[in-house]
């Protein structure tokens, strides 16, 4: 009988040899395989737009029982080109630019990681909240100015004593349960909505829970999203909810930026609903050319309304360069324990959101 063969292939191309993944894919005691692991180059680090699947050679895609990816979106049409296909993981948490639906109907397992860039993605939210709130950004823009600002505080919604304001959380999972912790560490009052967490979890660590997302919202002087993107949180946060906010709040979004309006947003900052916005996500990304949003505009344009107001950050609120390492590592891990060892490590179901 001969001895199993693994194709694995990881599709983006990030990293610059592959060291790590046969070490972690090599067989254990009393396992007898032979693994190919193949990266591929559809979407390197640094490139601005990726490559289609087709763009593999054939030979390669025929040969392919598990797929690694980070960046590339997989559509059912592109299902269609990998024949072998048993398992595909999302190198982070979000799964939703997989197509679960037809996945599922061809019997490939789902699987992502969910425990990587926890504390980086936490220390962004709070970085980006801590940096509006106590006007740091609009005294950098204002001090380099032609001529600069005088030297003195500036009269500003944005600068509040954080001790006697509270910080609402949408999501707490596990990065917003860092978040939490962090926020709770500064002296913030500390708010979240959930309604798939278990009873408790607010006694668990000491904040203070809301059944009702409008009260969340109506609560918040500074609110962080860290839900995910799924049927339920796509586009679920507009002016409806934003205009909820006390007026002065700051808003952080380091989750996905499909969960959010950017209408809504730039209507409560001219409104003066919203005094600052920290934003590591958008709806579309990169950001197209050919169709950027006039909030991204007015940004870029550095227009006086802004001024110190709004910050973006490139969906970069997980890197560190051990964080970069961890994915690698816990992608090849989980890969290994479900489609070598046969485990059930992180698989994401149909029925899950």
């Amino acid at each position: 009988m001969s001895k199993p063969t693994y194709t694995i292939l990881q599709a983006d191309g990030l990293y610059p040899d592959d060291v790590v993944e046969q070490d972690i894919f090599k067989p254990s005691e009393g396992q007898d395989y032979t693994i190919k692991y193949i990266s591929g180059d559809l979407w390197p680090t640094g490139t601005p737009t990726s490559q289609p699947w087709s763009a593999l050679d054939k030979n390669i895609r025929d040969q392919v029982d598990g797929i690694m990816v980070l960046k590339m979106p997989f559509t059912e049409a592109d299902l269609e080109m990998f024949p072998k296909l048993k398992v595909i993981l999302r190198m982070g948490v979000g799964y939703d630019r997989l197509d679960r639906v037809a996945l599922a109907n061809r019997g490939v397992t789902v699987c992502n990681v969910p425990d990587y860039g926890t504390c980086e993605v936490a220390d962004h939210a709070l970085a980006l909240a801590l940096s509006l709130r106590r006007g740091i950004l609009l005294h950098h823009e204002t001090q380099r100015a032609t001529p600069p600002a005088a030297w003195m505080y500036i009269d500003t919604p944005l600068v509040q004593r954080i001790q006697t304001n509270t910080f609402g959380i949408l999501g707490l999972g596990r990065i917003g349960t860092a978040a939490a912790l962090r926020a709770k560490a500064f002296g913030w009052h500390v708010l979240f909505y959930d309604p798939y967490q278990p009873m408790g979890i607010d006694k668990a660590i000491g904040i203070e829970r809301t059944r009702d997302i409008k009260e969340l919202f109506r609560r918040s002087t500074t609110l962080s999203i860290h839900c995910p993107c799924t049927r339920e949180t796509r586009n679920m946060v507009g002016y409806d909810l934003l205009s909820l906010l006390p007026r002065g709040a700051v808003f952080v979004n380091t989750g996905r930026g499909e969960i959010v309006d950017l209408d809504g947003v730039e209507r409560c900052l001219k409104e003066g609903i919203i005094s600052g916005a920290g934003l590591d996500v958008l709806p579309e990304e990169p950001i197209p050319e050919d169709n950027v949003h006039p909030l991204l505009q007015a940004y870029r344009r550095k227009e006086d309304w802004l001024k110190g107001r709004m910050v973006l950050t490139c969906h970069t609120a997980f890197y560190s360069p051990e964080g970069f390492v961890d994915i690698r590592v816990k992608s090849a891990q989980t890969m290994r324990d479900v489609l070598i060892d046969g485990l059930r490590t992180n698989v994401i179901t149909p029925e899950m959101e």
